[in-house]
């Protein structure tokens, strides 16, 4: 490994040069770390889930659609769960539709789009999901609904953003059927195909459903009793009696009994609602319809002439699966909770996510004095969310939120004693030792000096005083903690802030009247904490703060953390740099074929500097004396990287937590 010596007084190294340089040496650094096995998702359990599909013929066989471009498969009817495959290098397929050919059950389509992206496509597997391919006819296309001729599974539809499109031949080939250029039929929300005559098709848009019964040739609007501009969400046909069609839109569900020439708004469900994903009829019970809403699970057992829910509102419902071979087995696929089951035809749910986890785990910790013992730090998941924790190593996890009241957790720290910090998008919070429930140490009590005037041997002079400022409460999103010193050091997005009390009430605010402050370490006394732009020392413990020299090179800066020895390593988007004197002169790590850091670490137990990039897949530890590293790929992008008894774990943007697998060997670095 070779560094560069960088003083902070003298021109650096041109920002074009020092990517120029890294990217070749990362492509050289690839061909290696390609064989390196995977690491394993372990959990928590839960997180997105879009879609459901069963094997013609096998109930108990499901695929099981993601938001990250996964599919699941489950063996068991979805009791448990395993990842089959990835459609593509990228996480940000959203998987809403899955098909099996009941001609031929290797054959499987996955159909997805892009969130804030009008891009997807249709992908195929021909060996039951393990391999995937994407068709090109359909390439770009951002999918948003897909069906499959009851009559003849040759025949496919995909309703994209540009309009409805067909296949003949097994996806081999489309055409467009709706009009090339229309103002009304595109951005196509829902599809329905005719159980009989895949001629008729029923399509729903942003603002109303319409009907084909010439394969495309014309098309008729069919909004004759549904609420002008209805998003329409989902269409479902009944396979025994083709004339009665339901419609699910954001103003309401609809019913037709003249194959969707005249709807009926239904009742049972308020019209505030509940935007209705999707329709799911019993296939054995006809008159039994499931609405999932984003506000829980409705149910009707008499055609739709009255509904009721049947889980609580907080339930974002985005599929259901009902099992044709014993229809009380209800399955739903939902936003943050995963895969909820049923065994008594909805009346009630549990959790069915062994082997699923989605979650985006933003904080990472390994207890100083059991490695067994792991939290993780989730966000977007609201109730289901905020902190987990594991007691044997990421086998099982146990949720331990109350008293968060389902925030976002962007850092974990320990204190010496045990207890557990956590930094949330809206305050401090802490879990004492074996307490259960987290509590708020979010009290600011700063001192101010202020000037008054005094009569002293009758002459009035200006008096310093120290007094005590009005009490207030930290709010806004916590970047990190040093709780390793007698004083804890905690970064907000309302500046730098100290505790001399355990937490109890904090001190601080702007420093050097900015805000911002992404990262903190501590050595002793010293104090260093980086914003974007810049890095600020203190000597004192918190209680000064002075702008401290970085490389001009710098243009963004994520992490700052102290060795034992003093020295200070920087994660930035130029790479690692380090410094011996508190920023007089610097060196880059000039070698190590990783940029944009998001993450570094020190881990005193392994004495290395771990480096992980939200871009990248790959960890790198750090040898600080040699400045040798060794490196691993895990196969998923990144937040962190922390070490728990020598074996490396991750926390993942999309997947939840990651463990190294016991045979991984590291690959090591070039001097």
């Amino acid at each position: 490994m070779r560094f560069r010596r960088i003083d902070t007084d003298s021109p650096s190294m041109p920002s074009w040069r020092v990517w120029a340089v890294l990217l070749c040496l990362v492509s050289f650094a690839l061909p290696a770390l390609w064989a390196q096995p995977p690491w394993a998702a372990v959990g928590p359990e839960g997180g997105d889930a879009r879609s459901f599909a069963a094997v013609p013929g096998q109930p108990s066989h499901l695929y099981l659609g993601t938001t990250n471009s996964w599919i699941y498969e489950s063996e068991d009817g979805g009791a448990s769960w395993h990842r089959l495959a990835k459609l593509a290098v990228s996480d940000d397929l959203v998987v809403d539709h899955i098909a099996v050919d009941p001609a031929n059950p290797a054959v499987v389509y996955a159909a997805a789009w892009m969130v804030d992206h009008p891009d997807g496509g249709l992908w195929v597997s021909r060996d039951g999901g393990r391999n995937w391919s994407e068709s090109r006819g359909l390439h770009g296309q951002s999918i948003r609904a897909f069906a499959m001729a009851p009559s003849n599974p040759e025949i496919l539809f995909a309703g994209t953003l540009e309009g409805v499109f067909r296949s003949s031949d097994a996806g081999a080939t489309w055409i467009r059927i709706s009009p090339r250029g229309s103002r009304e039929i595109h951005e196509i929300e829902s599809l329905a195909i005719d159980p009989a005559n895949p001629e008729i098709v029923y399509a729903g848009t942003w603002h109303l459903p319409w009907k084909t019964t010439d394969g495309g040739k014309s098309w008729h609007n069919i909004k004759k009793g549904v609420i002008d501009d209805s998003d329409v969400f989902s269409i479902i046909i009944d396979p025994e009696k083709p004339r009665i069609v339901y419609a699910s839109a954001c103003s309401g569900i609809y019913k037709s009994e003249s194959a969707g020439e005249l709807f009926r708004k239904i009742q049972g469900i308020p019209s505030a609602a509940r935007r209705t994903r999707v329709l799911r009829q019993d296939p054995v019970h006809r008159e039994v319809v499931y609405a999932g809403t984003t506000e829980g699970l409705y149910k009707t057992v008499d055609g739709g002439r009255t509904f009721k829910r049947m889980t609580g509102p907080d339930v974002i419902v985005n599929d259901v699966y009902v099992d044709p071979a014993h229809p009380e087995r209800v399955l739903l696929a939902t936003d943050r909770g995963g895969v909820l089951a049923s065994s008594d035809a909805g009346d009630s749910f549990e959790s069915s996510n062994d082997g699923f986890s989605e979650r985006k785990v933003e904080a990472l910790l390994v207890d100083g004095s059991n490695p067994a013992r792991i939290f993780a730090g989730v966000v977007n998941d609201k109730s289901y969310g905020s902190v987990f924790v594991s007691r044997n190593g990421g086998v099982d996890w146990t949720q331990i939120a109350d008293g968060l009241d389902g925030r976002d957790v962007f850092a974990l720290a320990q204190a010496q004693d045990g207890t557990i910090l956590a930094g949330t998008n809206d305050g401090i919070f802490a879990l004492p030792p074996d307490a259960s429930a987290w509590e708020p140490r979010n009290t600011i009590a700063n001192t101010l000096v202020k000037t008054a005037t005094e009569r002293v041997r009758g002459t009035r002079v200006n008096v310093e005083k120290r007094v005590k400022d009005k009490l207030r409460a930290m709010d806004g999103r916590v970047y990190g903690f040093d709780l390793s010193g007698d004083a804890w050091l905690a970064c907000t997005a309302g500046g730098l802030f100290t505790s001399r009390d355990q937490g109890a009430t904090w001190q601080g605010g702007p420093v050097m009247g900015v805000v911002g402050y992404l990262s903190v370490t501590a050595h002793g006394a010293v104090m260093a904490a980086a914003r974007q732009d810049g890095v600020v020392l203190s000597r004192d413990g918190g209680q000064t703060w002075w702008p401290m020299g970085i490389p001009t090179v710098l243009t963004r800066i994520h992490r700052v953390a102290f060795a034992p020895d003093g020295t200070l390593w920087l994660g930035a988007r130029e790479g690692v740099y380090f410094t011996r004197d508190l920023g007089k002169s610097w060196m880059w790590v000039q070698r190590l074929p990783l940029v944009d850091l998001d993450d570094l670490y020190y881990d005193a137990k392994l004495d290395k500097v771990l480096v992980s990039s939200r871009g990248s897949d790959f960890v790198y530890a750090i040898d600080p004396k040699s400045l040798d590293w060794k490196w691993w790929r895990t196969g998923y992008r990144l937040a962190a990287v922390r070490n728990a008894g020598g074996r490396l774990l991750a926390a993942s943007l999309y997947n939840g937590v990651l463990v190294e697998p016991r045979a991984a060997v590291a690959e090591v670095g070039q001097k």
